[in-house]
């Protein structure tokens, strides 16, 4: 009867290319009763947006299905039902929008639907425009607001209270009849496997976890291109689902098991131990360092206590200090940021860096909102092997840019 849906999208117009990043339905029959649900969330292949708003990151909707493996699944979910959103002006043009961007002419913008929010005047004439708001006063419980589920679920109990103050028939009957007889252009309806937001306080498997247990370890290991991407990685000492994916494919690509990798972690960790030991102190915040790269790697606050015990044994020598902005350099900045882009180009620029809208060759660094944003410059960013950060990692390598400036 009733197909009550909700979207989080990445901004709030189709015409600015933002797009579907989550999408819930929830099924009720004629009495309000839920008969069943789906909900997914939907890689934009683009940046996420107002993150801070509906809280999904790139490291979750880069492994969840396009639009266009979800169209036909979801037709099956809408056709012949009743849309039903809460803002039904905002949601239905973006699913018909994602339609069309497929290729599929999809009636959604012909479907006879119910906006719970439209209808709240005539049953809760004191009520906002909020969903929590017109829940709260039809007596429902509080929900997770921005979760495209909840939203759903919170929308299909408030079009239940209506029915059950509007009594039988509802005053939309006519409404019912004709989104039951709307024909849609045939779909085909591929199996698709729903991706949920991750709960609250998940954690990801630590990356070594997924390579290849191999016995006895390479006695020359093909290391050398997966430490160049580790030193890539750990630029901002986080290293990102994507960066993750990419260090497991380099070390499949090469041959290396996952003893392999702890030999070639241990041998990174004792080289960022010789650097701390160059003059002869370890200071409280290189040992923090140390202790944080080593839970990156696997590895444990004892590794990091014999990593600098046997580097104290080692003749010292000027090495460099590794990776570091210097004056002059190119940085660009991505997604949605807090305090804004702009004041963060600013900075850069009294810096003495400078400040590109596009990623290029020349590019020296990207700052993203989300070191795992789909955007295009991040895309750019990982094909010419440009280091990508979040902007509180960058902030930290401003004191080294003035320090190389002097």
């Amino acid at each position: 009867m009733y197909a009550v849906i909700d979207l989080e999208t990445t901004g709030l117009r189709t015409s600015w290319h933002d797009r579907i990043v989550e999408v819930a339905v929830v099924h009720l029959d004629e009495t309000g009763r839920t008969t069943g649900e789906w909900c997914s969330l939907v890689n934009p292949n683009r940046d996420l947006g107002p993150q801070h708003i509906h809280g999904i990151t790139a490291a979750e909707a880069r492994r969840a299905p396009g639009f266009d493996q979800v169209a036909g699944h979801l037709a099956d979910l809408i056709r012949g039902r009743v849309l039903v959103a809460h803002n039904l002006t905002f949601d239905a043009p973006f699913l018909h929008a994602e339609y069309q961007r497929v290729g599929i002419d999809a009636p959604i913008d012909q479907i006879p639907g119910l906006c719970t929010m439209r209808l709240a005047p005539h049953f809760l004439p004191s009520a906002g425009r909020s969903l929590g708001e017109c829940c709260r006063l039809a007596g429902l419980p509080p929900h997770q607001a921005h979760s495209a589920l909840h939203d759903a679920h919170a929308a299909a109990q408030l079009l239940s209270y209506y029915l059950r103050v509007a009594g039988s028939p509802p005053p939309w009957t006519t409404t019912a009849t004709a989104a039951t007889g709307l024909p849609w252009p045939p779909i085909t309806a591929s199996p698709v496997v729903a991706v949920q937001r991750r709960e609250a306080g998940h954690r990801e498997q630590h990356f070594l976890a997924r390579l290849v247990d191999r016995l006895p370890r390479l006695q020359e290991p093909e290391g050398d291109a997966y430490l160049a991407l580790l030193d890539q990685a750990l630029l901002d000492r986080h290293i990102s689902a994507t960066e993750a994916d990419a260090l497991v494919v380099t070390a499949e690509t090469f041959g290396l098991a996952r003893v392999d990798i702890e030999h070639l972690h241990r041998s990174y960790l004792g080289s960022l131990a010789e650097v701390a030991l160059e003059d002869g102190v370890v200071t409280t915040t290189e040992r923090h360092d140390l202790d944080e790269v080593a839970a990156l790697l696997g590895l444990q606050r004892s590794d990091v206590d014999e990593a600098l015990a046997a580097a104290t044994n080692i003749p010292r020598q000027h090495q460099s200090s590794g990776w570091r902005l210097q004056p002059g350099d190119k940085v660009v900045f991505t997604g949605a940021m807090d305090p804004p882009r702009s004041d963060w180009e600013e900075q850069a620029r009294a810096a003495g860096l400078l400040v590109g809208d596009n990623v290029t060759k020349k590019t020296r660094l990207l700052v993203a909102a989300d070191p795992d944003t789909m955007s295009g410059k991040a895309k750019l960013a990982r094909k010419h092997g440009i280091p990508i950060v979040h902007p509180a990692a960058y902030q930290k390598m401003l004191p080294g840019l003035a320090v190389g400036a002097s």
